[in-house]
Formats: structure tokens, sequence, C-alpha cells
């Protein structure tokens, strides 16, 4: 898939991105939770959006949040809702940087379907934590949920949201997978930098 019409997608989407998210709180401490999110974490925030999870990570006293997005429109909106100076944006294809690794936590957040090569993403981004840091591909919904939104207008640029024991196996050889969940409620797994 061309990035450029990824951008461009989502370029299109981001001015009513806000008012269209759907957030339940609970779901989104559990993901925190799982993710070691915590007092003093430097976090990244993979395909960020207008930076949805911002207000979570603050809360919880972080160090840093990073977030990255290949989206400009998106990316200009989160820059103008977060002023606080532990907060840094970056339009950018996540594979055109290369962090070292400096991470407690990396977040995918309700965007995992739109990277077409999973086991090069979660390599890539393994390779940006600090021993013991963590990696979450987390979507506030069930995997059913998930893969039927992207049977709309997001079709072309995403592709299905695999099984969580699939996306294990994916996590293996870089991490060690220390939570997996998948139910009604929501999609999570989160694997530990060996």
């Amino acid at each position: 898939m061309e990035k450029n019409n990824i951008a461009h997608f989502f370029d299109q989407l981001a001015p009513a991105w806000d008012d269209q998210m759907i957030k339940e709180d609970v779901i989104i401490q559990e993901i925190l939770d799982c993710s070691k999110v915590g007092n003093g974490s430097m976090v990244l925030d993979v395909a960020c959006g207008t930076g949805v999870l911002i207000p979570d990570y603050l809360q919880r006293n972080v160090k840093s949040v990073i977030g990255v997005d290949i989206s400009q429109k998106m990316i200009a909106i989160a820059q103008k809702k977060f002023q606080d100076e532990r907060v840094r944006f970056i339009c950018a294809d996540i594979y055109a940087l290369c962090f070292e690794a400096q991470f407690d936590c990396i977040l995918v957040y309700n965007a995992f379907p739109h990277f077409f090569d999973p086991e090069k993403c979660i390599r890539h981004l393994s390779m940006m934590l600090r021993a013991g840091g963590r990696l979450t591909i987390a979507h506030g919904a069930s995997r059913d949920r998930i893969n039927q939104h992207h049977t709309g207008s997001a079709k072309p640029f995403s592709i299905p949201l695999m099984e969580a024991h699939a996306l294990q196996k994916y996590m293996t050889p870089h991490l060690s997978v220390k939570h997996t969940i998948s139910n009604e409620r929501m999609y999570l797994v989160t694997g530990e930098h060996k």
C-alpha cells in the first residue's frame, strides 16, 4: 500500500476524528496497566492520531511522550491540543524513524490493521524498547468489531486484525508475551523486551 494514500485517507478523517472517537476509560486504564505506563515512563505512541491517549499518559505522570503519525492533519490537531513540555509529536512513517532503545512503553492503539507487515512492525518497534520495556498492540473493541469496521471505507487501507494467538507468535522471537486479552470488550497483546 502506498504510504501517501494512507496519509491522505487519514488526513481526510482528521477534522472529525475526536468527535467520532469512542473511548471507554476502564478499558484504557487496563491497557495502560498491562503496558506498565506509569510515573517516569518514556512512552512512544505509534499512529497516535489526534493524541487520544495523551491525557491518560499525562495523568500517570509519565516523563515523556512522543506521538508519531503519518497524517499531517492528525498531527496538526494533536499539536494544537497539547502544549505540555513532556509531549512531542512527529509526522512521519514509523519505519523512517529509529530511536535508540529508550522507551519504557510503546503502544499501537486502535491502529494495528493499518500496518500491512505485522512482523516488520513488531521487529522495528521492539528495537526501540529498553530492557524490560513493553510493546502493546491494543484495541478498545473486540477483534470482530474491529474487522467489521474495516470492511467499510478503511478496507483498502487495512488488513484484518489477526487472532491474538497469531499476534503472540509474531512477538515471541523479539519479546516475552506478558498479557493477551481478546474478548467482546477489547483486544490486547503485550510483550516485554527480553
